[in-house]
């Protein structure tokens, strides 16, 4: 695979997640059915660990194994199988191939899940992922568990599973080793065998891996071993895992129950990011019994932030994918626990209408999702990728739901209920999501009203001098709200005044009450990013209650370039995102922790100077309209070979001042210059070129800006 799992960023400041909103409380498909599958080239990367290319190639390819003659029909219990996404552990992304992942391990996931309240959320499956198994089979050929891991065997695992009430999973690879350096033995060829010794033990899941598959026809493999475990007569569910490489979200319903879309997620902001885009499209596939899986959950790792991990596990379960725990639950924080212990969000996941969230708009950064659920409501996650807190909005009709005078508006992650006239609105924090359940309920009149609290969602101010921020109290409702009022608090020695009014006696249904605020920035105030608190309060009618809501405000305190020319990599910047790792200065972008980058190369040319980032990435300057010229060469990085495709932007406030166009590893640097006089803020954007986030490790080489 292109991006080893293994690479974590390291940990960050946990966030508090703010909505913004105020919300009161009150017979199988046969292999030959379908067109010729693509063919899979050798494997050569791996979705675990790097294959070690120097051992041996085996003598012979293995075919896969011969079927016995087929029975007049599947076996009882070979349908039906995940209705709902799968929901469970897995431990590969907590413990990779480490020793503490064994026996006692899975058998403490076990407990977890039913001491601290996950296997009535909804949680079943435990499974295991590679390194259970010793390098070689026995002399019969059958698979062998390893003694110092798991000293009791895997089926006294499984009946420990078992015996909580929980179900069982393993892993295996559809080639000759699994994905793993050390070559632990793969299915290829052993289909048959290796499935009768999963259901002896009792296995209820398999995720079947891609590496070292010899370049044999993916659809082949994967149908192989799916006839393989249906001759079982055990109901084992089974997760295709070839990376999304030949499109089984075209090929393998009726094959698997659920498929990898892409590879392995990382625990960062980035790659969560890029995967879920990937997944997004590719709603119309998925249903009851067969569903895209974007990969594990990375919930409690600690490489990103609460909100962030509230992000993940929001449109994971708003795109129904499988929700399966990659954190080590012995040690995870309480935050962990709460977010993956959250109800109302399994319960949108798990709708048995089984439809994938669809997009309903993503402009700037502002996501919109819809997911239409079996009692007629529709969940929404308004998700904001960017890294300041913006407004995201929609409708109760653009997401689908039928004209009505009002709607009845659940908020999952706050536990609070309203209702609206048909604007869905908040402010999202940076990398936040606001989750909302909408219905046509006939009750909603007796629900307060929706009141939307926010502010600018950008000010940036130099040291020592001020601005103007605005703050508004949007009532959303029918019905009004009584004494509406907001207050700004800022950190010590800020000074914040009311320019204009920031109190009402009424805010009727529709209706808004603004409020211009000077804020005074003291002097020698170190640049970076400062919140205020912004307080709303109003009465309710409709339940007799005071409600108060606080939701943060951004003030960004900048510092503009000097003037003359600069080189953007030595200048700080106000907000930088990426695909895959951290933005690098006069490196190339090494995919994990900041400085594993290599001396940037663009067609042989080397530079000293620039920023190596990774599709898709956003690098942000203020500027504030002192600066003419900005001008780089631009190009893919030569470490990744033949492969990445990118295009390069630099924006002036809102305007697009200079583009590239597809930019491919076989070409050579290539210059763009952008004139940006009078701009704020200047940005250096690169985006996929198309072909997926796939090894885009773009420079933007010896960038320099003239003020």
């Amino acid at each position: 695979m292109r991006h080893p799992p293994f690479l974590r960023s390291g940990p960050r400041v946990v966030g508090a997640l703010v909505t913004g909103v105020i919300l009161a409380a009150g017979p199988a498909t046969p292999a030959n059915a379908a067109a010729p599958a693509p063919v899979n080239t050798v494997n050569t990367e791996n979705t675990k660990n790097t294959v070690n290319l120097a051992r041996p190639a085996p003598p012979a390819t293995p075919a896969p194994a011969r079927a016995p003659e087929p029975a007049s029909e599947p076996p009882s219990g070979a349908e039906g199988l995940a209705l709902t996404p799968p929901m469970g552990f897995n431990n590969w992304n907590t413990t990779h191939c480490r020793a503490e992942f064994n026996e006692v391990m899975v058998k403490g996931i076990a407990d977890i899940f039913v001491e601290r309240g996950l296997k009535d959320a909804g949680y079943t499956y435990v499974n295991l992922d590679d390194c259970w198994a010793l390098p070689q089979r026995n002399s019969e050929g059958r698979l062998v568990p390893d003694p110092v891991r798991f000293p009791n065997g895997i089926k006294a695992v499984a009946d420990y599973v078992h015996s909580k009430g929980l179900k069982f999973g393993i892993y295996t690879s559809a080639g000759t080793k699994t994905c793993n350096r050390a070559g632990f033995p793969g299915a290829l060829g052993h289909e048959y065998g290796d499935a009768r010794q999963f259901a002896e033990w009792g296995v209820d899941y398999l995720k079947y891996d891609n590496c070292n598959n010899q370049g044999m026809d993916a659809r082949l493999r994967y149908t192989t071993m799916r006839d393989a475990l249906r001759a079982t007569g055990r109901p084992i569910v089974y997760s295709i895992c070839e990376w999304g490489q030949n499109k089984p979200w075209e090929w393998a319903k009726g094959v698997g129950q659920l498929w990898r879309t892409t590879g392995d997620i990382s625990d960062n902001w980035g790659s969560m990011l890029s995967i879920a885009k990937r997944n997004l499209p590719l709603a119309s596939h998925a249903g009851p019994g067969h569903w895209n899986d974007p990969d594990m959950l990375e919930v409690g790792n600690g490489g990103m932030t609460d909100t962030e991990y509230r992000s993940h596990f929001s449109l994971w379960s708003i795109m129904a994918a499988p929700l399966l725990i990659g954190s080590d639950l012995r040690k995870a924080p309480a935050s962990a626990f709460e977010i993956l212990g959250n109800r109302e969000i399994i319960a949108v996941n798990q709708d048995p209408l089984g439809r994938q969230g669809t997009v309903i708009g993503s402009e700037g950064g502002r996501w919109v999702v819809a997911k239409p659920l079996s009692d007629g409501s529709t969940a929404v996650a308004l998700f904001n990728e960017s890294a300041r807190p913006q407004r995201v909005a929609t409708t109760a009709a653009a997401v689908g739901l039928p004209a009505a005078t009002g709607y009845a508006v659940r908020d999952l992650w706050r536990h609070t209920s309203a209702h609206t006239a048909g604007t869905l609105a908040a402010t999202v924090p940076a990398h936040g999501t606001v989750m909302l359940r909408i219905s046509t309920a006939r009750a909603w009149p007796l629900l307060p009203p929706a009141v939307e609290t926010s502010a600018d969602e950008s000010l940036m101010v130099e040291s020592g001098q001020g601005g103007r921020l605005t703050t508004t109290l949007t009532n959303h409702g029918r019905t009004p709200v009584l004494l509406p009022s907001a207050t700004l608090t800022g950190p010590g020695g800020w000074t914040v005044r009311a320019a204009t009014p920031a109190a009402g006696a009424v805010l009727r249904g529709g209706t808004r009450l603004s409020t211009r605020w000077d804020v005074s920035v003291p002097a020698e105030s170190p640049p970076g990013t400062y919140t205020l608190t912004l307080t709303a309060r109003h009465l309710a009618p409709t339940t007799g209650a005071w409600v108060t809501v606080a939701v943060p405000a951004g003030v960004s305190v900048v510092v503009p370039p000097p003037a003359g020319v600069s080189h953007l990599g030595d200048l700080g910047w106000t907000s930088a995102a990426n695909g895959w790792g951290p933005v690098e200065r006069d490196t190339s972008n090494g995919e994990s922790k900041a400085g594993d980058g290599r001396p940037i190369t663009i067609g042989g040319q080397v530079f000293a100077k620039g920023l190596g980032v990774h599709a898709s990435s956003t690098v942000e300057y203020y500027t504030g309209g002192r600066c003419t010229t900005v001008s780089a060469w631009v190009g893919v990085d030569d470490e990744k070979g033949n492969r990445g495709t990118v295009a390069f932007e630099i924006w002036a406030d809102g305007t697009k001042a200079a583009a590239t166009g597809v930019l491919t590893n076989a070409m050579a640097a290539v210059p763009i210059t952008a004139d940006v006089t009078g701009a704020r803020t200047v940005r250096l954007v690169v985006t996929d070129g198309g072909d997926g986030i796939d090894s885009d490790h773009a420079d933007w080489a010896d960038p320099r800006i003239t003020c």
